[in-house]
Order: C-alpha cells, then sequence, then structure tokens
C-alpha cells in the first residue's frame, strides 16, 4: 500500500465512480423540463466535473485534491435538489454522494495528494485548515467557483445571450481568483527531507524554510488548547488538533506573511508551533530518521 493508495481513498474512489449509476436517474429526471440546449450545457458540465475528479483521484495531486474538495460539495448540493421524491433510489444517491463529500474532506485523501508530486525520500504532512474557514469563507469560495464556472454556459444554452456573455466574462475571472484561494489552503506542508523539516505555508511564510536535523534540538507534540508565550511563533491560524513545537537550537529569522498589510514581516525566534495532519506519524517518522522527537502525542 503507498501513501497515494489507501482503503480510504480507494474508498472515496469507488463512490465518486458510481456516481453516474447511482444519481443519474435522479439528475436525468430533473433536467427533463429543460430545454434541449440547456439539458446539453448541463450535461456536459456534469460530465466534465465527474472526469476531472475522477483523473484527479486517481492521480492525486495537490490541484486535484483542490477540485475534488471544491466539486464534492457542489455535487451534494445537486444531487440532493434532484433528489426531491426521495424514493429508495433517491436515498441511495444522496447517500453515495454524501458519503463521497466526507471522505474528500478527510485527511487520507490530502495526504495521498500532498505525496503524489513528492520528490525521493520526502514525505509531506497537509497542515490543518483553520476552523475558522469553515464557517463562510471556504463555503462562500466554493459557491463562487461554482457559479462562475456554470451560470454562464447555462444562460447561454438557455439562449440568453446577453446574459449568457456578462455571467461568463464576469464569472470566470471571479471563479478563478477563488480557486486560486482554495488551492493555497492545498499547498500548505510540513515536509520531513532526508536534510531535516520543510515548512511550506503560503498563508503564513513567505518562502519555504528548511530547518536542517542538525539545527533541531526537539520536535515534539503541543496539547490542544495551549497559548504561545515569549518569543514562540505561532503557525497554527487558529487550529488546536495536531499541534507540533519545533524548537531550535539558535535563534533564527523567520520572514512572516502580514495579511493586509502588503509587507512581510521578520520575527526572530527558536520555538515555532504549526498543526499537521497525522501528527502522530509525522513525529514517528521525524524519529525515524534521527531521534529529535518525544514520542508522546
Amino acid at each position: 500500500m503507498t501513501r497515494t493508495d489507501t482503503p480510504v481513498v480507494w474508498l472515496l474512489r469507488a463512490a465518486w465512480v458510481t456516481l453516474p449509476l447511482t444519481s443519474g436517474g435522479a439528475l436525468s429526471d430533473a433536467l427533463t423540463s429543460w430545454s434541449d440546449p440547456s439539458r446539453a450545457v448541463a450535461a456536459t458540465l456534469l460530465w466534465s466535473a465527474w472526469g476531472l475528479g475522477s483523473v484527479a483521484l486517481f492521480a492525486p495531486r495537490p490541484a486535484g485534491l483542490t477540485f475534488v474538495r471544491a466539486a464534492a460539495p457542489v455535487v451534494l448540493v445537486v444531487i440532493v435538489v434532484a433528489s426531491r421524491d426521495r424514493d429508495t433510489e433517491a436515498m441511495v444517491a444522496v447517500a453515495v454522494a454524501g458519503l463521497t463529500f466526507v471522505l474528500a474532506l478527510a485527511p487520507p485523501f490530502a495526504f495521498a495528494a500532498a505525496n503524489g508530486p513528492a520528490y525521493g525520500d520526502e514525505i509531506r504532512f497537509p497542515l490543518r485548515i483553520p476552523p475558522a474557514l469553515f464557517f463562510a469563507p471556504l463555503p462562500l469560495a466554493v459557491l463562487v467557483v461554482a457559479t462562475g464556472v456554470a451560470t454562464g454556459p447555462l444562460l447561454l444554452g438557455a439562449q440568453r445571450w446577453g446574459w449568457g456573455l456578462l455571467a461568463t466574462a464576469l464569472g470566470l475571472p471571479l471563479a478563478a481568483i477563488a480557486a486560486r484561494s482554495l488551492h493555497g489552503l492545498s499547498r500548505r506542508w510540513a515536509v520531513l527531507v532526508p536534510a531535516g523539516v520543510v515548512l511550506a505555508d503560503p498563508a503564513t511564510l513567505d518562502d519555504p524554510v528548511l530547518f536542517r536535523t542538525e539545527r533541531i534540538s526537539e520536535l515534539r507534540p503541543v496539547e490542544a488548547g495551549a497559548r504561545p508565550s515569549g518569543s514562540v511563533v505561532d503557525l497554527r491560524l487558529g487550529a488546536n488538533r495536531g499541534g507540533v513545537e519545533l524548537v531550535l537550537n539558535a535563534e533564527t529569522d523567520m520572514l512572516l506573511v502580514r495579511r493586509g498589510r502588503n509587507r512581510s514581516e521578520l520575527a526572530p525566534t527558536r520555538t515555532l508551533w504549526f498543526c499537521v495532519q497525522r501528527r502522530d506519524r509525522f513525529l514517528g517518522s521525524a524519529r525515524g530518521r534521527r531521534p529529535m522527537a518525544d514520542s508522546g502525542r
């Protein structure tokens, strides 16, 4: 079993691949009253999303993670709306779409996508997404992507040429901007490399930073709810679970991103906090390369 092929990832693949079988009838019935051009456009959008998602799942990459995590909630909403009859077939369609949505957000697929393009002996561990983003920013970004991509073509298919061209001209750039923001969350990693630990986080660091093994004195867990003190550089962005403390044997300057100021800021420190998915595996793998991490959780 490789880093990109785990039981959860295969279950996600199976659920996604079977979506046309489980939800095809409900979607077809929902489009019956549409005009032929509109129905053709809608079918093209749905099949395209399914095809791109299939490629993303069987060849995991960060871009594919962004696509699947944006597409899965949209697919779920579409199938729920199309399955108004609530018969057995509709309930199965909703259940499979719901399973796809849950598994797309689960850590195993994020881990697989992060390590799809990994080089040689490196292991990439995704950083945890700040919980506050789930309340509004992430759903809003997904909504902008979905409506920006689909609204223009659907209006053109309905032969509403003026509104369709306007929606396309405005929607696609907005969708691209929102997609870029979503993709930034797919490129946040703590990476174990032969030389040490790399932190790559566009949300907090100006550039990826390599902490060489000989400069790391401790790598240990941080308890949920712990508050940093002194000169600790806290890169958790509000996340609590999976906290890790990296302690250096000498002070170093961190170039931090300061949102809203159009500049970066130097922060001298010997201690950093960050949150990773699969923390125990991260610490265990670090100990396997060099005994520098505590065994606690």
